[in-house]
């Protein structure tokens, strides 16, 4: 019984390593180029650059780390009367089919050019991944092998054109590489997409738009208007809410207090033989 428990998990892991391998799609692939329709259907040809070339089906051998070294051969179609120049183009891909490195060797006229090994994340505390990585790589593969066939002198179109050729393989053989079937630029775009302005957020609530309720459940109190106690807002110079005063600016002084005059003082003045007479102090 136990045998056949770990029988049925070794089939579901291997199933499922399977599925997740790196795999390169060369009818994709040819078909980019052209069609595989030469050389008993394992080339292709197409011209560029003014010239003619010839690219054969990719040699693809499995790493050990679960990835993929891709071997190209690519031919500069010179013609009846002379010998076509070859190149090997020949690239890494990390089992999560990100390309780990490139490096490529051009044979002409018995001479031999060969670029650096390039890797991803030369520069000191350069790490590039996806599709980053795989331009950069590109873009220093090229450079390097421009640089040293200038050295070289050479000046025939094919030749000269021999980077770009080379650089445009490159590119088709990326857009080739499927992990779990899909390819990069798909892997890139089902990933997770942030919340624009106006959709829901990760928490499920939509933001607040200007005058609406916010979370909370409250509007915004226009001015004017009662705010969320159900006051009003005070205008300068009128009393608050709160207090009989009006509010005070930031500016502005202490308020004196206010003197109350003294009450007038009837005096009662009585004459012989008269009425009696009110008068105020200091009148006579």
């Amino acid at each position: 019984m136990k045998a056949l428990k770990f029988s049925v998990i070794a089939m579901v892991a291997s199933a499922l390593v399977a599925h997740a391998a790196v795999s390169i799609d060369q009818q994709a692939f040819g078909t980019s180029l052209g069609g595989w329709t030469k050389r008993g259907n394992q080339a292709a040809e197409y011209p560029l650059s003014g010239a003619s070339y010839r690219t054969y089906k990719p040699e693809v051998t499995p790493t050990p780390d679960g990835g993929l070294f891709v071997s190209l051969r690519i031919d500069n179609v010179r013609g009846w009367l002379a010998s076509d120049d070859h190149a090997v183009l020949e690239i890494t891909v990390s089992a999560k089919g990100n390309i780990e490195s490139a490096q490529s060797t051009i044979a002409i006229q018995g001479r031999a050019i060969t670029s650096d090994l390039i890797r991803s994340g030369n520069d000191a505390g350069q790490k590039l991944v996806g599709m980053d990585r795989a331009v950069k790589i590109g873009t220093d593969l090229v450079a390097d092998l421009s640089a040293k066939l200038l050295l070289e002198k050479i000046v025939e179109p094919g030749r000269v054109s021999y980077p770009a050729v080379l650089r445009h393989n490159y590119n088709l053989l990326f857009q080739a590489i499927r992990t779990d079937g899909l390819t990069a630029v798909e892997r890139a775009a089902s990933g997770d997409k942030p919340a624009s302005a106006g959709e829901k957020s990760a928490s499920g609530d939509k933001p607040a738009p200007a005058g609406e309720k916010s979370a909370s459940g409250d509007k915004p109190a226009p001015a004017g208007e009662k705010s969320a106690n159900g006051d009003k807002p005070a205008p300068a110079g009128e009393k608050s809410g709160s207090s009989d005063k009006p509010a005070a600016g930031p500016n502005a002084k202490p308020a004196e207090p206010v003197k109350t005059p003294p009450p007038a003082v009837k005096l009662e003045i009585k004459m012989p033989g008269e009425g009696t007479k009110s008068e105020l102090p200091g009148k006579k």
